[in-house]
């Protein structure tokens, strides 16, 4: 790790406090670490340990609305100052502006996620699927297209490719999650998928609603979902060989995970997961796209 001129020992250390914060807090991180370049691990870490925190400071505690968003605004303020200040008195932002400077990242991709964090402390519900898009470019997207860029990946179409899987694990994680989110006031399912079998979000909120009208709005979820995770298959003979690893595991996860959903006989009451079993199931066929991915892009999905 190359440190800034005159506090070697500082950003050294600034470090480490993002690698803890990662560790300790991000169940997969230590797995997703083993996968990475070990040069880009720490850069990794920073940009989680800024997420993470805008996250807590969007959702966590009992904060007003109001009192959250001068949270995150002070924290983009930071964030404005780390790019050019390499004397920032702050560790995760004299780790940031340094991976940011190092590997030359899109600093508005991390500005993007602060807009999403801001989304989920005063938006509740989205109208139509183009707003609940918008969200995921700013809450899921950043994420690719920085990882992309600490891989020195920057053509148009991986860009595009990486959106596409990005805003389906986004959208895999909604649908996963109905049974948490709706009784924490949220609801993401778009109001025009639920006004076509007669529903609405307020109906989802209050739990006031027929199964059998919900099952054709989750099973045109669960197929645009479908649809933008085999639209990023593309990607994958675009990337460096660990990280092809990591994003054919990621789309067949999240392809047996859909599957999963789609079992679920009672969606706001149960929360479908994936074992370690299950996991164990994809070894060889992540491997296989690994190995050969140009022929992942013409095989249909099991």
């Amino acid at each position: 790790m190359q440190a800034s001129i005159g506090q070697p020992m500082q950003l050294a250390q600034a470090y480490q406090h993002c690698l803890g914060i990662a560790r300790n807090h991000y169940e997969n991180f230590p797995t997703a670490s083993k996968l990475l370049r070990a040069d880009l691990r720490p850069a990794v870490a920073a940009i989680y340990a800024f997420a993470r925190h805008a996250d807590d400071l969007a959702d966590e505690g009992d904060a007003t609305g109001e009192t959250r968003i001068k949270q995150l605004d002070a924290w983009e303020t930071l964030l404005e100052r780390c790019e050019s200040d390499e004397t920032i008195d702050h560790p995760v932002f004299m780790a940031l502006g340094d991976a940011v400077r190092k590997h030359q990242l899109p600093i508005e991709e991390l500005h993007n996620l602060l807009i999403a964090f801001r989304m989920d402390v005063t938006i509740h519900a989205y109208s139509s699927f183009d707003e609940l898009r918008f969200y995921c470019k700013h809450s899921a997207n950043p994420v690719g297209r920085l990882m992309l860029a600490l891989h020195g990946v920057d053509s148009s179409e991986a860009v595009r490719c990486s959106d596409s899987i990005c805003t389906a694990l986004q959208l895999i994680n909604f649908w996963q999650d109905l049974s948490v989110d709706l009784p924490r006031g949220r609801c993401y399912l778009p109001q025009t998928w639920l006004q076509e079998s007669g529903l609405n979000s307020q109906d989802m909120l209050g739990g006031n609603i027929s199964l059998e009208k919900l099952q054709p709005v989750l099973k045109h979820a669960l197929q645009t979902t479908s649809d933008l995770l085999e639209d990023g298959v593309a990607l994958l003979p675009m990337l460096p060989f660990r990280l092809r690893l990591q994003i054919a595991a990621t789309i067949h996860g999240g392809r047996r995970m859909l599957g999963k959903i789609e079992k679920v006989t009672q969606p706001m009451e149960e929360r479908a997961s994936l074992s370690s079993g299950e996991w164990k199931t994809l070894l060889l066929p992540v491997l296989k796209d690994t190995l050969f991915p140009a022929f992942a892009i013409k095989r249909k999905p099991a």
